[in-house]
């Protein structure tokens, strides 16, 4: 366990957020649980003349409190949201999850009204700062992931350590190709949709931000996105987790949503703020280890063979101009087992049933080697 830690700890300090000298990173934990980790991660920190800073959270304390926020609290915590983006290089963010209902109860008036007021805060953290986002193996993630809790902790580790710098080299070519395409068509089970990427940046995601990690991002052209996509894994979001989404696009806009949970509270997410019903964000996902979903989307949105198509809020180094509260990612696998698809670039045949076809893109089938 010690070695794991380690190793984790100097991938995130050394290779995902290149600490330096005087840095000061705020160690943000979702439980005492996370404790072992944090250790290792100060211990890492100050090795490289770094200044930690540690911040306990408790998930359950959390939104009993949010349930019950007013908006002279939400000023506060914008105020705070602000203190720490003006004080802070570095962000590490260590989730543990509990319960994904915990959060059922509040308010969506409060959920939206939040939302808004760390917009500006959100933007700096993500866009101007350094961060981390990764989960401490928790009983709950295994239980999700069906497996024994001593399987889950070396699974997550393994994919949360895997070699970043080799999965950025092999992902050059995938961004090659998307920055010279205009039209993209998905297709799968009730799933048809066109759009086009035109000029849009590609950003390898390879451990800089996200443990675990692998994909590349870009974003559609806000309103070029039109037809059926329909996801087949669990949708967690504010307190609920949705099955079965299925999203109908007219000229960039959601104008149908359907789930087999609540339709109508579905759509309340999606009513945010004008841009939650436009695209901000389409990835392709490919982590060598990472195939089954479990409810995460830390871990689901880089499953082997699948792609995302993210209602809400565009990321500042891909910008189709969509602001909004909202980042949902939603995932769709479209490996064989999962009922198959195709993504077509200008008309050709780029990944079958989650595989690669051209020979530019096929060490990305690590599944395959």
């Amino acid at each position: 366990m010690k070695n794991e830690l380690e190793k984790l700890s100097k991938t995130i300090v050394n290779y995902s957020l290149e600490v330096k000298e005087k840095d000061r990173v705020l160690i943000t934990l979702g439980s005492s649980e996370c404790r072992p980790l944090v250790q290792s991660l100060i211990r890492e920190i100050v090795a490289v003349g770094g200044l930690p800073f540690i911040k306990v959270k408790d998930i359950i304390l959390d939104n009993d409190l949010l349930a019950l926020t007013t908006k002279e609290r939400i000023q506060e915590l914008r105020n705070q949201g602000e203190y720490e983006v003006e004080h802070y290089d570095c962000f590490i963010n260590i989730r543990y999850t509990e319960n994904d209902y915990e959060g059922k109860n509040i308010p969506h008036e409060v959920i939206q009204e939040l939302g808004k007021a760390m917009e500006k805060v959100d933007h700096i953290r993500i866009n101007k700062r350094r961060w981390v986002l990764l989960n401490y193996p928790s009983v709950v993630d295994a239980f999700k992931a069906h497996m024994k809790i001593d399987e889950f902790y070396s699974y997550a580790m393994k994919v949360m350590t895997t070699d970043y710098e080799e999965m950025c080299e092999l992902s050059k070519s995938l961004k090659a190709r998307m920055e010279k395409t205009d039209k993209v068509r998905i297709v799968g089970p009730n799933t048809d949709i066109t759009f086009s990427i035109k000029g849009m940046p590609a950003i390898p995601c390879c451990g800089k931000s996200n443990i675990p990690d692998g994909e590349v991002y870009t974003a559609p052209i806000k309103e070029s996105v039109n037809g059926r996509i329909t996801y087949n894994t669990p949708c967690p979001y504010q307190g609920n987790v949705y099955t079965g989404v299925s999203l109908v696009f007219q000229n960039g806009k959601i104008m149908e949503a359907t789930c087999n949970e609540n339709d109508e509270l579905l759509n309340k997410i999606f009513d945010t703020d004008p841009g939650a019903r436009y695209i901000g964000e389409f990835s392709l996902g490919f982590h060598p280890e990472i195939l089954e979903p479990m409810g995460d989307i830390l871990y689901d949105e880089k499953i082997l063979g699948s792609l995302h198509f993210t209602p809400g809020r565009c990321y500042e180094d891909c910008d189709n101009g969509n602001t909004s509260a909202v980042h949902w990612d939603m995932v769709l696998i479209q490996r064989k087992e999962h009922g198959g698809g195709e993504i077509y670039f200008d008309d050709e045949l780029i990944r079958k049933d989650g595989i690669f076809l051209p020979e530019d893109l096929k060490p990305l089938n690590y599944h395959l080697k």
